[in-house]
């Protein structure tokens, strides 16, 4: 009898125009592979592992991580809508991003440390009791985007915009700001601000 519980590993592969939209993957691992504009939106990625690999133009809307292993994994111009990260392999888990769409998407407890935001929508993201120490927010949009009892020590929010941070609920030790966006850490004194 064939090995159902055997796990096939791709290396060194590249995938384009794929469309895995609304399926199920199971059983896969993912080494330096490459991934250029295919879609996983709606799909079952749950319990597959990806290393080094990198997504580009690619489309993770509303895709299932439960399990799921990303580690060393780049984004670049993706739109990654609605994922509940916090489900993922806390062992494999490690990002950057670029150009991306992360809206509605959810971190809750997740370990970013030194995780790099650049030029990326994050509107109604939870970063809730996530661990955001030495990430950067490079010209990010963080509009109600949510920080609570969230670590934020020396993360550099010094171009990001739209945020509102309650320094009184979060770990904020040597963050960065610019003066030009202080004005999201006073929100919650409802302060009238001129410009």
């Amino acid at each position: 009898m064939p090995d159902t519980t055997q796990t096939t590993v791709h290396q060194h592969k590249t995938f384009i125009d794929i469309n895995y939209a609304g399926k199920q993957l199971q059983k896969r691992e993912f080494i330096k592979c490459e991934f250029v504009r295919c879609d996983f939106s709606k799909s079952e990625l749950s319990h597959n592992d990806f290393v080094d690999c990198q997504f580009s133009q690619c489309n993770f809307s509303l895709t299932q991580v439960v399990g799921t292993g990303f580690s060393n994994i780049t984004f670049t111009d993706c739109k990654i809508l609605g994922i509940d990260f916090s489900t993922c392999n806390k062992f494999m888990f490690s990002f950057s991003f670029r150009g991306c769409i992360l809206d509605y998407s959810t971190f809750y407890g997740a370990k970013l440390r030194k995780t790099a935001f650049i030029n990326c929508s994050l509107r109604e993201v939870d970063f809730e009791s996530a661990d955001l120490s030495l990430a950067v927010f490079s010209n990010c949009d963080l509009t109600a985007t949510s920080f609570n009892r969230t670590i934020l020590e020396k993360t550099d929010f010094r171009t990001a915009q739209h945020f509102s941070i309650d320094p009184a609920l979060n770990n904020m030790k040597k963050a960065k700001f610019s003066s030009a966006n202080l004005a999201g850490l006073l929100d919650h004194f409802k302060l009238d601000i001129g410009g």
